[in-house]
């Protein structure tokens, strides 16, 4: 996908970031006006039909100026206890800065093993979902890394690796790292007069990576390094990126406006890897027959509700790995259930009106989320057989 200002506006979903040095003062707290023309950038992409997420950093800086913490590396505990207060007042500030304009906010706090890892499968597909619901309800979601419970063990180290984690699990077109700095250069550029400003990035190579710097001076870099690394998850799982600077005021209509930044194309991609992550390193605990209306949505690319399933074979657990079957019993693929063993019997073959008397609550949209679902390649996705389709075809949804 070619990164450019299109991404911006419409039907597209977007990741910002914004930093803790944009948005935090250390003597004055919140940066009222940035975070204001901010807030209104936001609304004015929101009126065109764009989807957004908002990762914010702030939390630790603005709760060590509340509780007056010494300027000296802080310890863990003191860092957890600022988060504690800071998150409060971040959120508080995002939250009547986009009341102003509608929008209502919605925090989300993430660990590493939220979005990354085995171990966590069913933590990020709760996350996953808690963010899909907000997008759906037109809340902006606002996210943070837990810092209150976070170690350097489950840390993510930087919150540019937090937002391409997030636009990844997402999904979304691309992803705006706002910076102190305006984009990518081929050398330092505030000790090379000659350093080349790179504008288009169609893959992120050693060469371009050699760009950012050693870990060493991401400091006088503008963390160059961590923004890269961040390019790398994001592009390679088909999301664009740009790196553009957010000193300014209303930061993203200068984006729009053609003010200069780096752009990083989006990479093409037939399975993505997470797909074969499911599909080929994970075993399955269980395996879920199918009908052949069934067989036939997922052909057409949709998500597997239980009026398509015949049985449920298997002990299991919400974010297992299970063997999709055809009604002969041969496997499609594999998938990540949305519900534990005894669930699922409970709604097989019904319709979504009948899931809450079955199950004694609302239950989730999806027996199966096509995103969490790894198919044969000989299944095809192109509507094949839908003369063929049963009735139960009809109730399950993309």
């Amino acid at each position: 996908m070619r990164a450019d200002k299109t991404l911006l506006q419409g039907d597209h979903r977007v990741v910002v970031k914004v930093g803790s040095a944009l948005l935090v003062d250390r003597k004055d707290g919140i940066r009222q006006q940035w975070l204001a023309s901010l807030a209104s950038d936001l609304a004015a992409l929101a009126d065109t039909g764009t989807q957004l997420l908002l990762v914010s950093s702030g939390a630790i800086a603005l709760g060590r100026k509340l509780l007056d913490l010494p300027e000296r590396s802080l310890k863990l505990d003191e860092s957890q206890a600022a988060a504690a207060v800071g998150q409060i007042a971040l959120g508080r500030a995002w939250s009547e800065a986009l009341d102003k304009h509608g929008l209502v906010a919605g925090q989300v706090l993430l660990t590493l093993h939220d979005t990354e890892g085995r171990g966590g499968r069913r933590r990020y597909l709760n996350a996953r979902d808690t963010l899909e619901r907000l997008i759906g309800l037109r809340a902006l979601p606002v996210i943070n890394e837990n810092d209150t419970i976070a170690t350097s063990e489950i840390r993510y180290g930087d919150n540019d690796r937090l937002a391409a984690r997030v636009a990844t699990m997402a999904n979304a077109d691309l992803l705006v790292l706002l910076s102190d700095v305006d984009g990518l250069y081929d050398a330092p550029p505030a000790t090379n007069a000659n350093a080349r400003f790179i504008e288009h990035v169609p893959r992120i190579t050693p060469q371009i990576e050699a760009m950012a710097g050693s870990a060493a001076s991401t400091r006088s870099r503008g963390g160059m390094v961590t923004k890269i690394e961040a390019g790398k998850i994001a592009t390679a799982s088909g999301t664009a990126m740009v790196i553009a600077s957010g000193t300014r005021s209303h930061p993203i209509r200068a984006l729009l406006d053609g003010e200069r930044a780096s752009w990083f194309d989006a990479q093409k991609i037939t399975e993505s890897a997470r797909k074969t992550w499911i599909a080929g390193q994970l075993e399955t605990v269980g395996r879920i027959i199918l009908d052949a209306g069934a067989v036939a949505a997922l052909r057409s690319g949709k998500s597997l509700l239980p009026a398509g399933v015949t049985q449920v074979e298997g002990r299991f657990s919400r974010g297992d790995a299970v063997t999709i079957a055809a009604p002969d019993g041969s496997a499609l693929g594999h998938g990540l259930i949305g519900y534990n063993d005894t669930d699922a019997r409970k709604i097989i073959g019904l319709r979504s009106d009948q899931w809450e008397t079955a199950l004694g609550y609302a239950g989730r949209p999806a027996l199966i989320h096509r995103d969490d679902m790894a198919l044969d390649p000989t299944m095809r996705h192109d509507g094949t057989d839908t003369a063929r389709q049963s009735d139960t075809e009809q109730t399950l949804e993309r």
